[in-house]
């Protein structure tokens, strides 16, 4: 077939989904026993190098010999070895016993040493790993040139997949399984298997890291990860204040940062001036572990100062949990208790293979004993029969037929050395028969009792707890004892006028800079729109001719003088093509409404709630009703006496308390004033700023109302322009 013929999907299917497949069964992903297959792969050639026992040897060495299992490279299999040592600090309870530089978990930059300069062996917990593999406990294949054979599983005798964490990226999927505390997963796997609705909250409390920190425990976050196996948590670092020397010390990071990325970050916000309180800062990591060092102000307000770095800086941070394990061949996202299931079911089918194993052993053993036993009968015929046999080939045979045994036990009595053929020998030898009976009655009655098979489990649990189990390193912290930093805390405040202009200019003057200051610097042509008092840490919200809302923080404006132009807003802001600001209104708590009056006579009075956002939006679109021209927009802090002018001269006043304040940013509001035909709404004003000889005479009780001309002697009121 012509390449340019060969059809996309034909391509993918043979070409990219075995690629995919193989990354996600046999590289990317950990199975129940909680290990990927580059690890299985180099622990089990440690565990046949005797390393288990045995005395350290060069990292280089076994890196060679698990080039017989895992067809990588040198430096693959050994930067698996690293993460697995002790350390690199990068689990909880590590494999490999090491000795040498092998780097730290917590840093970015620190290279470990090469494998010809560094030595390994198993740890002892690695007796959990391989206890009884060699009684079929798990099935094994052959490695990938058929020359040896190795594990698919290991038979970990403690739910290993939630004690040490996992991270891997497949194709289109992905896993990142956090650490748990070895005791709290024996414990809650212990009474899990007593009864599978246990309250898995008692025992297992939070995820435990191998660095340590404080997790700032969030009860919804927690359930929903142990529920979904989805989710995040967050952690923050420990530190110490030494008041003495003025001196903060961080001994404890977040497990998912490293100290030099929380250094950077920290220069980073001091060259910009964001934290001022910080005169030094060192790393001063050594052999006895984490150490940054800042050398702080002493008028420092230490909480505020942490709260802030906590805020800015990795010093906090967040742990993504995505449990996505391989059940067999198939990838599946489970809470903790479905990992619970499946390991229970995992582990109970080591132990059954086990027992068959030993009941295999003593059956056969017992088969070899009845038959020694028969020729207790007569130790003198089973000689006689041997010694008269003149080939050797023919003393099995003979013996069978002496004795009436198989060839099994006619060749165990032939193998029986010459001086044990004695009566005392034999006779101690059949007194195991009954002994082998009861055993193997008692392992066929387990095998068939699977509350006989938990008890077992159980047992060996609480047996890896108590040897290797240990303290929480990670601290857990609740939410109703932290206090989150108020950045606006750290924002100088001080009080301003807002100066907003019809060519969308945006003055920010300070009170004291606009009492010095002379007359306001403007473009021809153009006026000041609004003008309000507000503060430095108050929000703007311009309101365009396009329905949208643009936010900004006032202090990310810089203060300007009244002598100058002030920003263009399209300058400070990302606005649409051909977009014009109507409207300024600065807020700090959201309170009070926005009017919205259109040429149809109608008007919305609108919360200002209804532009207050959880997140630090910029723009919200839809900010109010779409459908009409858009004639003028006044903010309301409280109930205000509104002047509307007709294009027909007449004049409407009325109160804001005659209308209802809406929820929704696109009401179409009510009726304002009754229009006459082809007449439309010129223009609103504030009662105050507008002066009448009589206001009573255009004000309406109710609304919608008619209006009525505007008098001569109101007519060179000077009544302000439109916007």
């Amino acid at each position: 077939m012509n390449h340019t013929d060969m059809n996309i999907t034909d391509t993918l299917r043979e070409n990219y989904m075995p690629y995919a497949m193989s990354v996600i069964i046999s590289r990317a992903l950990p199975e129940i026993d909680g290990f990927k297959p580059s690890h299985r792969k180099l622990l089990y050639t440690m565990y046949k190098m005797n390393l288990i026992k045995g005395a350290r040897t060069k990292s280089a060495n076994v890196v060679g010999q698990t080039m017989k299992l895992n067809p990588h490279g040198d430096g693959a299999i050994y930067e698996t070895m690293v993460r697995l040592t002790k350390g690199n600090e990068t689990l909880l309870h590590p494999f490999v016993d090491s000795k040498g530089n092998f780097a730290k978990h917590y840093s970015r930059d620190m290279a470990y040493a090469a494998s010809r300069y560094t030595e390994v062996k198993l740890d002892e917990i690695c007796s959990e790993l391989f206890r009884d593999i060699d009684k079929n406990t798990v099935d094994f294949t052959d490695n990938y040139d058929g020359t040896l054979k190795e594990p698919t599983l290991l038979p970990v005798t403690f739910p290993n997949i939630l004690v040490n964490p996992n991270q891997g990226i497949a194709v289109g999927m992905a896993n990142n399984v956090c650490s748990f505390n070895l005791k709290e997963v024996c414990e809650t796997t212990i009474a899990y298997l007593k009864n599978s609705k246990c309250d898995i909250y008692k025992t297992l409390l939070a995820p435990d890291f191998a660095t340590g920190a404080e997790l700032i425990y969030d009860e919804a976050a927690i359930k929903q990860i142990y529920e979904t196996g989805k989710g995040s948590i967050k952690l923050r670092s420990k530190y110490r204040y030494d008041k003495k020397n003025s001196v903060i010390e961080i001994y404890e990071i977040p497990y998912t940062t490293t100290a030099e990325a929380i250094i950077d970050k920290t220069i980073e916000l001091i060259k910009l001036g964001k934290v001022k309180e910080i005169t030094d800062l060192r790393d001063e990591t050594d052999l006895s572990g984490l150490k940054i060092t800042l050398d702080i102000k002493k008028s420092t307000d230490v909480a505020k100062l942490m709260g802030k770095l906590f805020k800015m800086t990795p010093l906090e941070d967040t742990f993504s949990c995505n449990f996505n394990i391989l059940c067999g061949t198939t990838p599946k996202v489970m809470g903790i208790a479905e990992i619970l299931d499946k390991w229970t079911q995992f582990r109970m089918d080591c132990i059954v293979r086990r027992i068959k194993y030993d009941i295999n052993k003593l059956t056969h053993r017992l088969h070899l004993l009845e038959g020694l036993k028969l020729i207790l009968l007569d130790i003198d015929k089973a000689i006689k029969i041997i010694r008269d046999t003149e080939k050797d080939e023919d003393v099995i045979p003979n013996l069978m037929r002496g004795f009436e045994i198989d060839e099994i036990q006619a060749d165990y009595i032939a193998d029986i050395k010459l001086r044990n053929l004695n009566k005392e020998y034999i006779l101690k030898r059949i007194q195991d028969v009954d002994d082998l009976e009861k055993e193997l009655d008692r392992l066929d009655a387990i095998v068939k009792d699977e509350k006989e098979i938990k008890k077992i489990i159980i047992a060996e649990l609480k047996d890896v707890a108590k040897k290797y189990g240990t303290d929480r390193k990670t601290d857990i912290i609740y939410d109703d004892v932290t206090e989150e930093f108020d950045e606006s805390a750290m924002i100088e405040d001080y009080n301003l006028r807002i100066f907003f202009t019809h060519d969308n200019y945006l003055k920010k003057i300070s009170h004291i800079s606009l009492r010095s200051s002379g007359a306001h610097k403007l473009k021809d042509d153009d006026y000041i729109v609004c003008e309000w008092d507000s503060t430095n840490k108050a929000e703007l919200i311009l309101f365009s001719d396009k329905q949208n809302a643009y936010k900004i923080r006032l202090h990310e404006v810089e203060d300007c003088k009244a002598s100058e132009m002030g920003h263009y807003i399209p300058n400070i802001v990302e606005m649409e093509p051909d977009e014009k600001i109507l409207y300024a209104i600065p807020t700090s708590d959201y309170s009070g409404d926005v009017l919205f009056v259109f040429e149809n006579g109608k008007g919305a009075k609108v919360s200002m709630k209804c532009y207050e956002t959880k997140t630090n939006r910029k723009k919200l679109v839809n900010a109010y009703y779409g459908k009409q021209k858009l004639v003028g927009i006044k903010y309301l802090q409280n109930d205000e006496d509104i002047v509307i002018y007709s294009s027909l001269d007449k004049i409407v006043i009325f109160n804001t308390s005659l209308m209802e304040s809406k929820a929704s940013r696109e009401s179409m509001g009510v009726s304002l004033m009754n229009m006459k035909k082809k007449s439309t709404v010129a223009k609103i004003e504030y009662l105050k700023d507008v002066k009448f000889a009589d206001p009573s005479y255009y004000t309406a009780k109710n609304i919608p109302a008619s209006g009525y001309y505007l008098k001569d002697e109101d007519n060179d009121t000077g009544q302000l322009s439109l916007f």
